[in-house]
Formats: structure tokens, sequence, C-alpha cells
């Protein structure tokens, strides 16, 4: 594989590694916020026994959990993706010595 193959893939790994890692910042703290919502919304359902209450905790249970879906998917991402940086960099410094 040629240096500047090399160099574009490491840019376009790099980038996607930045991009993704944003992505992760952003879900993190609307993760937060969401499974925050979702236990005061769990409290007031045990306290007041309505079908209303039950449902909105759901709700909010159901969106709380796609986000710590979505950040372990973000994270293995970028795990895969430092993985490949690394392989890259290997070749790099392979084709070099």
């Amino acid at each position: 594989m040629g240096q500047r193959l090399l160099q574009r893939r490491l840019t376009h790994t790099s980038t996607r590694i930045r991009e993704l890692e944003e992505e992760l910042r952003i879900v993190e703290d609307q993760k937060s916020q969401l499974v925050d919502d979702a236990d005061e919304l769990s409290l007031r359902a045990l306290v007041s026994e309505t079908p209303a209450a039950e449902f909105e905790y759901r709700q909010a249970k159901k969106h709380a959990d796609v986000l710590v879906k979505r950040s372990l998917e973000i994270r293995e991402e970028i795990l895969g993706l430092n993985k490949r940086m690394n392989e890259l960099l290997d070749r790099m410094n392979g084709a070099t010595q």
C-alpha cells in the first residue's frame, strides 16, 4: 500500500474518530439528562400509581435506553477505528524502514 493511500486512510480515520467523539459527548449529555428524568418519573409512577404516570415513565425509560445503546455503539466504533489507526500507523512505519 502506498504512502499517499496510507496517509489518506489515516486522515479519514482520524477525522471519523473526532466526529464520533463529538457525537459521543452529545449523546452522553442527553443520556445523562434522560436517565435522570426516567428515574424521577419512576418514583412519580410508584407514588401516584396511575396509568398515565406509568406510561410517562415507560416512554422516558425507552428513550434513555436508546441513548445508552447508542453510546455503547459509538464507543465500540471508536475502539475499532483506533485499532485500525494503529494498524495503518504500523504499516506506515514498516514502509519507511
